[in-house]
């Protein structure tokens, strides 16, 4: 992100008034369009106030922007040989169509790591640059020349990946399946924007978890859909408030991420899923499925998936190499039924025309590979350390001020604060301090959870992060 230089000669209030007149010059702030406040420069520039107010006289000088007392500050239309109804109102597009934008939280949470980097990251759900396997890959790429037709691949994915996932998940996750089963997406998301958008239908009602992931993903409203909530506890959901939502509002899909769930880090118990698969059975519903923890298992024994369970074919199951590998190779997949497969593919094929195929070639040979059992191993050890540092810091800092329960897998730690603090206000103040999290409200939760992923890190921030977050509660409540 663009700063001013401050050993520069020229001042800083014109070095941000040549670089506001540079973007509106490319259309980026059309004629007319309305220009980020003086306070918001001032945060992302990294200076004070009055110099962006100087840089902005000095364009209004100049004919480029006007200012109105109670309306901001817009570009002037008419330095631009422009007029008004000749300019798009690209405002009114951008709050328009069906797609929502992402929570106000995570947009804020996105805005303050580009403005400072430096902030110790307990918000960001991927792995560290130690915890990928990127030498490992680094190697397969060398060995491999990759010189075969480079067009478009088979709308499913590579029948490389998807044969090397059928070993993987038989193997790994106890789930029998063929290449025709599996389609491959560029993550999670992706095969949860296809459901949603291409199984369901406007008005149509799920259940989801509470708290749940899902409540952070827009794409659910933006289709359209109901949204009910399945009470997650310690143990899970219960399998019986799955048949309360059909009965009273003929629920048409139930999504779930049993095992070591995210936020809370819970897996669902084994009674529970034996009680669960019979309930969906007898009222014919199908479950998605989320597994993109399991293989992080501490202890290096894996709870089961629903899937491996399933003798009717009632659970479609996504599954990432985000949270056990890379999440920059974008390699996600799906096992369906055949038709919902094709289904799938073709409009995904509307979307991108498919992958690209490197990522996917390397991702199939990676877990083809030897380097895949030690590189899983590693990160359990890895993951165990960091939450064990986090568990210790916690104690240390804040004892008698957080309620916990140790997760045995995952990446994410869900914390109850004692003191009612709202989530904004914590937010806030630990950006001051330098830490950012999220807070649970994101995740449908009351204002009072906070959910801090570790696994991005560093071992050594991890004290000094949690300090500052003490910091931040212990200023609020005192």
């Amino acid at each position: 992100m663009w700063k001013p230089e401050r050993n520069n000669k020229k001042a800083i209030y014109e070095q941000i008034a040549d670089h506001l007149e540079q973007r509106i010059s490319y259309g980026e702030f059309p004629p007319g369009s309305l220009l980020p406040s003086e306070r918001k420069l001032a945060e992302q520039f990294d200076v004070n106030r009055s110099t962006v107010i100087s840089a902005f006289a000095e364009l209004r000088s100049l004919g480029i922007i006007e200012s109105r007392a109670g309306s901001g500050t817009r570009v002037s239309t008419s330095k631009w040989g422009a007029t008004p109804k000749h300019t798009p109102n690209w405002s009114r597009f951008a709050e328009g169509g069906n797609f929502l934008p992402n929570l106000p939280f995570l947009r804020r949470i996105r805005e303050a790591l580009a403005q400072n980097p430096s902030l110790i990251d307990f918000a960001s759900p991927e792995l560290s640059a130690d915890l990928a396997p990127t030498d490992e890959i680094a190697t397969l790429m060398s060995r491999n020349a990759y010189t075969s037709y480079m067009g478009y691949d088979n709308p499913q994915g590579s029948t490389l990946l998807r044969e090397a996932l059928v070993e993987f998940l038989n193997n790994y996750r106890s789930i029998r399946t063929t290449e025709s089963s599996i389609l491959i997406t560029s993550g999670s998301q992706q095969s949860l924007y296809l459901i949603t958008q291409c199984l369901l239908s406007p008005g149509d009602a799920v259940a989801i978890e509470d708290p749940s992931y899902c409540y952070s993903l827009p794409m659910f409203q933006s289709a359209g859909l109901r949204l009910f909530r399945l009470p997650v506890d310690n143990h899970g959901i219960q399998p019986e408030d799955i048949r309360t939502l059909y009965k009273k509002h003929r629920i048409k899909m139930v999504f779930l991420n049993p095992n070591y769930q995210n936020p809370t880090g819970t897996v669902l118990s084994n009674e529970r899923r034996k009680r669960l698969l019979d309930i969906i059975c007898e009222l014919g519903l199908p479950v998605v499925e989320d597994d993109p923890y399991s293989l992080t298992s501490y202890d290096g024994v894996p709870p089961l998936p629903l899937k491996s369970m399933d003798t009717m074919g009632s659970i479609l199951y996504i599954g990432s190499f985000s949270k056990i590998a890379a999440s920059g190779l974008r390699i996600g997949w799906m096992v369906a039924p055949r038709s919902i497969v094709e289904r799938l593919a073709d409009a995904r094929q509307q979307m991108d025309f498919g992958l690209s195929i490197i990522p996917q070639l390397v991702a199939g040979q990676f877990l083809q590979s030897s380097y895949l059992d030690p590189h899983l191993e590693r990160l359990r050890i890895q993951l165990q350390f960091k939450r064990d540092l986090l568990i210790e810091s916690l104690e240390k800092e804040l004892s008698g001020l957080i309620e916990y329960v140790a997760p045995e897998g995952g990446l994410h730690f869900w914390c109850k604060l004692i003191p009612n603090i709202p989530d904004a206000k914590l937010l806030e103040e630990s950006i001051k301090k330098g830490i950012i999290f999220v807070p649970g409200s994101v995740y449908g939760s009351d204002s009072g959870y906070v959910r801090l992923t570790f696994a991005r890190t560093k071992p050594e921030d991890i004290e000094l992060g949690i300090a500052r977050f003490a910091r931040a509660i212990r200023e609020l409540i005192e």
